[in-house]
């Protein structure tokens, strides 16, 4: 049996045929953005899925994927990495949840700048033409499953310091040009959402679609689009941010439909988080924690057993 399709109304997601009102709440299950899915990171089983809805209680789960593995292209065959997606929109729709697919890496191969922390980072500034193409495959291989929503790119942000990949703008024709400027505003970062936006309603005009903000995700401000109508404002909120929540998206709330895609943190974060998760309640806002399989957040490597943090997510979802 399908899941309902799902639509907006003012600041509501809604089913489409009904108009009564859906609160998504879940996780992300990081790993198929840098792993292939016999990867030790990347492998989902049926029972792990079926765990994270039956046991967790979560209604969506958000997947990131890596670009260049699910384009389908000339002399390249994305089909085993494309069924790795199926397995888990199936797996997930049959025990009742969405699956949130997240264009989180364009590739695994080109460095990003290095992070605060060090660590190397592959999530890019903007996305590229292959976005576009790629939507475009992905709504049409899904029109028909209403369990799939789509986040169309991640997390727009300034180029980091030594980030060497080239930045590009988009016009309103699909033209690239250089941006002269290595910061990703709204003026930089719109034209491609809608370029996205309109890839996915080419194939498939009643989609779900998650927008990021800028900075990292985090901030909405410059939303809404002029045409918004399917469309979901989606933020980002870790604790670096500070918690003037009310002016990166908490207003938006009140009028647009607004997600938190990502939210998470470690044993010193729990106070912030359970402050967090009561202002997304009031307002009533959605979210997917971060992550199931990554850092670790949610569970300790290699085994069920709940983090601090995961914890607190366990609860809320339970609530």
């Amino acid at each position: 049996m399908s899941l309902p399709a799902l639509t907006t109304t003012g600041a509501s997601i809604v089913e489409a045929l009904t108009g009564r009102p859906v609160l998504l709440r879940g996780i992300n299950r990081s790993g198929l953005e840098y792993s292939s899915p016999q990867g030790a990171e990347a492998r989902i089983t049926a029972g792990e899925i079926e765990y994270i809805v039956n046991e967790w209680r979560a209604n969506v789960i958000r997947l990131p994927f890596n670009q260049a593995w699910a384009l389908q292209r000339p002399g390249y065959d994305a089909g085993p990495y494309l069924d790795a997606l199926d397995f888990v929109i199936q797996t997930a729709a049959r025990a009742g949840a969405y699956t949130l697919l997240d264009l989180q890496w364009l590739d695994a191969v080109t460095p990003r700048g290095t992070l605060t922390n060090g660590r190397m980072n592959y999530v890019p500034p903007l996305p590229d033409t292959g976005s576009i193409a790629l939507w475009r495959q992905l709504a049409e291989r899904y029109r028909d499953e209403p369990s799939v929503l789509y986040d169309i790119f991640n997390e727009p942000h300034d180029v980091l310091e030594d980030d060497a990949a080239p930045l590009l703008g988009i016009d309103a024709n699909g033209r690239t040009f250089p941006l002269p400027s290595r910061r990703v505003t709204m003026a930089e970062w719109q034209p491609w959402a809608t370029h996205l936006i309109n890839a996915v309603r080419e194939r498939n005009p009643g989609a779900l679609i998650f927008v990021s903000g800028v900075d990292w995700g985090y901030d909405l401000r410059g939303f809404p689009l002029t045409d918004d109508t399917g469309v979901v404002y989606a933020t980002h909120v870790y604790s670096s941010k500070g918690t003037d929540w009310d002016a990166a998206f908490g207003d938006l709330a009140r009028t647009r439909p607004v997600f938190a895609a990502e939210w998470g943190g470690g044993d010193r974060d729990i106070a912030w988080g359970l402050e967090l998760y009561r202002y997304l309640t009031a307002l009533g806002v959605g979210w997917t924690a971060w992550s199931w399989s990554d850092d670790p957040r949610l569970i300790k490597a290699g085994s069920l057993d709940t983090t601090a943090f995961g914890n607190l997510v366990r609860a809320a979802l339970a609530s």
